[in-house]
């Protein structure tokens, strides 16, 4: 406030002018905390009037200025108002007692078209309603602003013509909630103006019309509308009110939705990884178990290849026997031969002399000796294929015994397979009755939003009879006003008649679109029960959870159908109650308006009810048919998952024939 003050002074200094020390006091001693400038009953001059006209555009450090009894000029007016038309702060003004004429009405016409920040106008002992021209353009200025809602036009001599003007201005106007009008000249036609602006007009809430030469009828009938204003503006306003709580416990549903299908999700997830770390564990066991038998298998190699060494080393055994048999064999013909010989020689040459039988005892005696060495050389290789022979018999029971050994690992292993396909089907068993009970879940929250939307019915149901009571009051204050009402009778009957008409098709039309929603719902739940009927086919291991889906969609379809009654019983009361309406019309005339608002506020709220439980209808088909496509995500995982392990079994039981057939014990059992 001490800046607008600096600013106040700079311009009156620019100006030439001196400030007013009143002027600057106000301002000093002004509330800045309370936003209010308090110029009443100062004198201000024309040089003032345009500083503060030039300091007033924008952003003012106050939103409440008071201008009461200040004296002011038309051109200081003007000025200032001028300055208020772009201010965005202000929202109270008080010009009070200024004796306002032509050109201050055109300039507070001006203000009301182009200011969007005043909420309360002061303009009580003025002059305004002596002027016609001005006056007009005031009202003017009244009718195309949208944001004043207290107007204080006491003592300003306004006469019926002036409230005709106003009253055209308020039929058009839409914001303003209170005006004062006491101590003018209004006057019957003037309180008849206003009282027929107040048919089209429905925000205004107070209006003082004390001292103002206006009948008493009137002024009842005034304040009957007035009434029936604020009763309007409470009902909208508690409607309004039912629709934003309405639409934050939609919001808060779809949160909770929301976090229920993230946790679903999460749950697959940690299922789906739990699974993938199963079968890596049991991925790595299998690998662990064909690197065993693969070492077995290496082992079984080596020790056929020592065998066939063996083998080999004993026939070549058998076959250096086989020669030097065949050699002392021939040693023997040839000893034989020799001394055949030596015997024919030795009785042909019995006369050769005594040196020569000595020579040939010696060769017999060298003989002897060769034979005998090389008989001990046939007992020495006989007894290395005996001990060749142990060998081998030695070799063939660690045989037996290793592959003793290999069946009785392979018998540990499929031991350990079946375990582990028990611990899985285990897993498996866990894993579903953890659907069963999110399931169960599920259900019970769905009951619990179908139980939480009855009562919003029932809520529904008490506000409609409420307002079948208000109707009746005001039915009751209508009979007061009949002898008006007879005038307009003819042109009710015939408006009556054609909005009847257009209401009759209107509720047709609806009761169509409703019996195409239903048959739409109902075509739904027919597809969803085959949906059903497929995946029990399809899992029969599941087919308690599927029974526990069709239970529950038939309980849908009865609700639906329910409810569809509740709806149909509804539009035929509303349609009682809108011909009992048109039989009462001759003596409603002025309460049909209300009742017409009434009446779309109920078509209003069964509109959103229908929407609300289709769209509950919906959210919940698409959690059935999200829960299918999960159900048979599932049961592919489970046959795929059965099919990898009757392949690995398969492969494994294979592997284990094909050794057994293939290892050296086969063989050795066979050839014997």
């Amino acid at each position: 406030m001490e800046r607008f003050g600096r600013e106040y002074a700079q311009l009156c200094a620019a100006a030439g002018a001196v400030p007013q020390e009143a002027v600057l006091r106000c301002l000093r001693e002004s509330d800045g905390a309370r936003g209010r400038l308090d110029l009443a009953a100062q004198s201000l001059s024309l040089q003032t009037c345009g500083a503060l006209g030039r300091l007033l555009p924008g952003a003012a450090p106050f939103t409440a200025l008071a201008l009461g009894d200040c004296g002011l000029s038309e051109e200081g007016v003007r000025l200032l108002l001028h300055g208020l038309c772009s201010n965005t702060t202000v929202k109270s003004l008080d010009l009070k007692g200024n004796n306002l004429r032509a050109t201050g009405a055109e300039a507070l016409g001006k203000l009301l078209r182009q200011n969007k920040s005043i909420r309360s106008l002061t303009l009580e002992w003025n002059s305004l309603g002596m002027w016609e021209e001005g006056f007009s353009f005031f009202c003017q200025g009244l009718r195309a602003n949208n944001f004043l809602q207290r107007l204080d036009l006491r003592n300003n001599q306004i006469n019926h013509q002036g409230a005709g003007e106003l009253a055209m201005a308020l039929a058009q106007n839409t914001s303003l909630q209170e005006l004062d009008l006491r101590w003018n000249n209004i006057g019957l036609l003037g309180g008849r103006a206003l009282l027929n602006c107040l048919h089209s007009n429905k925000t205004l809430k107070r209006l003082e019309l004390a001292g103002n030469n206006v009948p008493g009828d009137i002024l009842k009938a005034i304040e009957q509308a007035l009434d029936h204003n604020q009763d309007r503006e409470a009902i909208l306003s508690e409607a309004q009110n039912q629709v934003d709580i309405l639409s934050k416990e939609v919001l808060s549903l779809k949160d909770e939705k929301k976090k229920q299908f993230m946790d679903f999700v999460n749950t697959v997830d940690k299922q789906k990884e739990e699974k993938a770390r199963s079968e890596k564990m049991s991925a790595a066991r299998v690998s662990q178990l064909q690197e065993a038998l693969d070492e077995q298998n290496s082992l079984m190699n080596s020790l056929k290849t020592k065998l066939q060494m063996t083998e080999a080393a004993l026939a070549l055994s058998e076959q250096k026997v086989h020669n030097l048999g065949e050699l002392l064999n021939a040693m023997k013909q040839e000893q034989n031969c020799v001394a055949e010989c030596h015997f024919r020689e030795l009785q042909q040459q019995k006369q050769e002399g005594a040196d020569r039988e000595s020579r040939l005892l010696h060769d017999l005696s060298a003989a002897s000796e060769k034979n005998l060495l090389l008989r001990n050389q046939v007992d020495e290789l006989e007894r290395k294929c005996k001990v060749q022979q142990d060998q081998l018999f030695q070799v063939k029971q660690d045989f037996t015994k290793t592959t003793a050994e290999l069946k009785l690992r392979a018998v540990e292993a499929e031991e350990h397979l079946e375990t582990e396909k028990r611990r899985f089907k285990q897993s498996l068993e866990d894993m579903e009755s953890l659907r069963v009970k999110e399931v169960d879940r599920m259900t019970q929250h769905m009951e619990a939003s179908e139980r939480s939307l009855q009562n919003r019915i029932q809520r529904l149901e008490a506000i409609r009879i409420s307002l079948e009571e208000e109707l009746s009051q005001v039915k009751a204050a209508a009979l007061t006003e009949r002898g008006q009402a007879e005038e307009e009778l003819m042109k009710v009957r015939s408006q009556a008649r054609l909005e009847e008409q257009q209401q009759l098709e209107h509720l047709k039309e609806k009761l169509r679109l409703m019996t195409e929603s239903r048959d739409e719902a109902q075509n739904c739940c027919l597809k969803q029960k085959e949906m059903v009927a497929e995946a029990q086919a399809k899992a029969k291991q599941l087919s308690l959870y599927a029974d526990g889906l069709r239970r529950r969609l038939d309980e849908l379809q009865q609700d639906l159908d329910s409810k569809e009654e509740e709806k149909v019983t509804e539009l035929n009361k509303v349609k009682v109650e809108l011909q009992e309406q048109i039989g009462h019309l001759e003596a409603e005339r002025t309460a049909q308006d209300g009742l017409r608002e009434k009446i779309a506020a109920l078509e209003r709220q069964l509109k959103a009810l229908s929407s609300n439980h289709r769209e509950a209808l919906l959210d919940k088909e698409g959690e059935i048919s999200l829960l299918l496509e999960k159900l048979r995500m599932k049961e592919a995982e489970i046959s795929r998952m059965r099919e990898e392990e009757a392949q690995r079994a398969s492969f494994l039981q294979n592997a284990i024939m094909a050794y057994v057939q293939g290892s050296p014990l086969g063989t050795h059992s066979s050839r014997k």
